[in-house]
């Protein structure tokens, strides 16, 4: 049996999506739209609103991570790690989330979406012992991003999606995310 077509394509492709990376996302809508009238995770209600809120702003900036391990923090509602695992197959994805349902979540998403390399953990950022990534990526955390450097490589990049970050020491802005919509800042590791 088919399924039904995604009610997410036509606002997808008008960012410029197709392919499988435009499937993909359309997988990860439908299982979000299914989940979020059981489970709070985007405020988004329409297809255009979750589009708009939770894959424009990662499409935009969807080359910053350099190729290789991406770790998501505080993954919840899957943007942007999920969302950029989607886009780009040269990512190795692990996503952290430590809140239950949220976590069957990703997996379901994960697992509907037909990419694989991409690893959901259920734990906080300061419980992940893995190696650490090329790039990690957050959204709107009130979290002191000196937190998040023993995720990051020396030299790699740590990219805020939204909120007023709290840069600390071993951290340096760059301009790499300037133009680019939502708020999106790029520090690196020094």
């Amino acid at each position: 049996m088919t399924p039904p077509p995604s009610e997410h394509r036509g606002a997808l492709e008008a960012l410029g999506l197709s392919g499988p990376a435009l499937g993909r996302l359309a997988a990860y809508l439908d299982t979000l739209a299914a989940w979020s009238v059981r489970v709070n995770l985007t405020g988004a209600r329409s297809p255009a609103e979750r589009v708009l809120w939770l894959v424009a702003d990662v499409v935009a900036a969807a080359k910053l991570p350099a190729p290789g391990r991406l770790i998501d923090v505080g993954s919840g509602n899957g943007s942007p790690g999920l969302v950029l695992a989607l886009l780009r197959d040269d990512l190795e994805v692990t996503l952290l989330e430590p809140r239950a349902r949220r976590w069957a979540f990703l997996r379901e998403a994960a697992r509907a979406s037909g990419r694989g390399g991409i690893e959901v953990q259920r734990r906080r950022h300061d419980g992940y012992s893995g190696a650490p990534a090329e790039t990690v990526t957050l959204r709107a955390l009130a979290l002191p991003l000196a937190e998040l450097q023993p995720l990051v490589k020396p030299q790699g990049r740590l990219i805020v999606f939204g909120g007023r970050p709290q840069v600390g020491p071993g951290l340096m802005a760059t301009r790499e995310g300037e133009g680019l919509p939502g708020g999106v800042a790029v520090f690196r590791r020094s």
